[in-house]
């Protein structure tokens, strides 16, 4: 950013001031990009200057400039970066928009709804010079990279699997009106487990496996299922066939009981190694050792990361070119089958809340991410 606080058309931002970021989105999982940038603040690496969203600025300190909408603070100008924790439906337009007008940007996951639109975004972001970050924040640590290469010292990969049991209330599955869709007004939402609350799990599997871009992909099956009266899925297998590399096999669910830490297994011939990615902990299990050697790595959050970039040039580490395999998965969900109604689940209440779970779902996923197989391809008892 030069002195008169304009940002030029290439290059990292100078460090003359602090990194100027705009929050489109401060409610909400919005909040948390808030806490990072005035924490940032903080240190005097950035600066707060507009916030836009049209339940009110939120708590955001004096003088920060607050707009309704996302397009008019962008179109106000005077950001070097626009972080958009808005309606999956909304990223593409506005994220093109903060891009032609100069800013660097921060995409909430998941970042776009399908392959042509993610493939547009690579083209403005290389046309303005502009990075675009994805906030899967487990892909911003050192683990990923370590799973990935602890991989080679367990002889012939299997498969890879993503393992997530959740439990979400049926409030949660009301929290917006886009809430558990997958199309609505003709717009994709993918509120779904595979595609949004368990989505870090996906993404951080097939990063791991090594695919990258949507090519990678060579095809999608999938066995959707629901207990919620959603139209998307909450307890869900799918099997992603990869172009090279061993099958990304995803076994998730916000239909447990209780939460489960969830993680990537990789299974090879010569032992498995799990890492709990929100943990940023792999253990490995290799050589017929019954018990595992346990690692753990640093992370770097994501808009942190961003904000150094736009100060001098530094790679960021989850490029939106990192993430178009995972486009193209939530692509191919959206266009599968309705998924099926489950009818044996029970209600449990806490808190004031009502949550329906499905008995035997952290057996069954497991099985499924062990064998690599999708719940329809054993008696998994879930019906």
């Amino acid at each position: 950013m030069s002195t008169d606080g304009t940002v030029s058309a290439d290059g990292p931002v100078s460090t003359d001031g602090p990194v100027r970021i705009g929050l489109a989105g401060v409610h909400g999982h919005g909040r948390t990009h808030v806490e990072a940038a005035l924490a940032l603040q903080r240190d005097g690496r950035a600066e707060i200057v507009a916030v836009a969203d049209p339940r009110g600025p939120g708590d955001v300190p004096d003088g920060v400039a607050h707009f309704t909408a996302a397009e008019e603070m962008i179109a106000a100008g005077g950001l070097d970066i626009v972080v958009l924790s808005t309606p999956i439906p909304s990223h593409a337009a506005l994220a093109e928009a903060a891009l032609e007008a100069g800013a660097h940007v921060m995409l909430e996951k998941p970042p776009v709804v399908s392959v042509a639109a993610h493939e547009r975004l690579l083209a403005v972001s290389a046309r303005t010079g502009r990075a675009v970050q994805v906030g899967f924040q487990s892909l911003a640590s050192d683990g990923v990279a370590a799973t990935a290469a602890a991989a080679a010292g367990i002889g012939e990969i299997r498969h890879i699997a993503a393992v997530g049991v959740w439990s979400r209330s049926e409030e949660y599955w009301r929290r917006a009106r886009w809430s558990g869709r997958r199309v609505l007004d003709g717009q994709v939402m993918a509120d779904g487990v595979v595609t949004n609350p368990l989505a870090h799990a996906v993404a951080t599997a097939l990063v791991i496996a090594g695919a990258r871009g949507a090519a990678d992909v060579a095809a999608v099956e999938t066995d959707l299922r629901r207990a919620n009266d959603i139209d998307a899925d909450d307890t869900s297998t799918v099997r992603v066939r990869l172009t090279g590399g061993p099958d990304v096999v995803a076994a998730l669910a916000t239909t447990g009981e209780r939460r489960h830490e969830p993680f990537v297994l990789v299974r090879g011939t010569g032992g498995h190694l799990i890492y709990h990615y929100t943990l940023d902990v792999l253990s490995v299990f290799a050589d017929d050792r019954p018990l595992p050697r346990t690692f753990h790595f640093a992370r770097t959050g994501v808009l942190d990361d961003l904000v150094r970039h736009a100060a001098d040039g530094t790679a960021v580490r989850v490029p939106l070119d990192a993430t178009g395999a995972f486009t193209r998965v939530l692509e191919e969900v959206v266009a599968a089958p309705a998924p099926t109604a489950i009818e044996r689940f029970e209600v449990h209440e806490r808190a004031g809340e009502r949550y329906r779970v499905v008995p035997g779902i952290g057996a069954a996923m497991e099985r499924a991410a062990w064998d690599g197989l999708l719940l329809r391809e054993f008696d998994s008892g879930i019906g």
